[in-house]
């Protein structure tokens, strides 16, 4: 290998955004689910983060498809400091500001915005870009990246196409999104290109509009016990 080659390799492995993923990526994949929040009514983050990390789950990643999600961040870390709480559905770099600024955790983009990206690295903000194709895992593997969303899995293929994309990709480890839910929860926690899942199936918005905090705490459970199960028989 050339220096200069050493040298560039060297310069994205230092990168302290990538260092501080590694130690987020540790903490969500011993949890293995992370709820995906859209909260339209800011009142409900506190009750909901309660119910949350009453089912064992002590994570979310409260998405900016909601107005005032940078509110929703701020409240649930007031009431709850230890909460791994991200922020998701990023599409620019205000957003991320604001995420940040509100007590967000980490990073989740969609899709793989090499603009988001560097800011974030060059912020030490924990990043997790969308990647679906060999070319966004590779502009990812530029970056030093190596844990990515899949998003959306089902519409992609799921488990088979993420398997197919690891195998000449090894370093690469995802968290996939969309059509998660209790009947496939165990075959996605069981692969080892899995790092955890995205899921909203416990924190519908029928859910969180009836206010049942007691039938989301319930769900976390039932996730929590499949997801041990399914790692146990690995």
């Amino acid at each position: 290998m050339d220096i200069g080659r050493w040298l560039y390799l060297n310069k994205v492995l230092l990168y302290k955004g990538v260092i501080k993923l590694n130690d987020v990526i540790k903490d969500l994949e011993k949890i293995g689910i992370i709820p995906v929040i859209k909260l339209n009514n800011i009142n409900d983050a506190v009750p909901l983060a309660k119910a949350l990390i009453g089912g064992g789950i002590p994570t979310a990643e409260v998405t900016f498809r909601a107005v005032g999600a940078d509110k929703v961040i701020k409240d649930m870390l007031e009431a709850y400091p230890d909460l791994l709480v991200g922020a998701g559905t990023i599409l620019t770099i205000d957003q991320v500001k604001a995420a940040v600024s509100a007590g967000a955790k980490y990073i989740v983009s969609p899709g793989f915005n090499p603009k988001i990206v560097a800011y974030c690295q060059d912020a030490n903000i924990p990043v997790i870009p969308g990647c679906v194709t060999p070319t966004e895992i590779e502009a990812a593997l530029e970056f030093g990246l190596t844990y990515l969303k899949f998003f959306p899995a089902a519409q992609f293929g799921g488990i088979s196409t993420m398997n197919a994309l690891c195998a000449p990709y090894e370093r690469i480890k995802f968290i996939p999104t969309g059509g998660i839910s209790l009947n496939n929860l165990a075959e996605y926690s069981a692969n080892k290109n899995i790092v955890a899942c995205g899921g909203s199936f416990m924190v519908t918005e029928l859910l969180i509009e009836r206010k049942d905090w007691t039938e989301i705490t319930k769900l976390c459970k039932q996730a929590i016990t499949i997801i041990k199960v399914a790692r146990e028989g690995k």
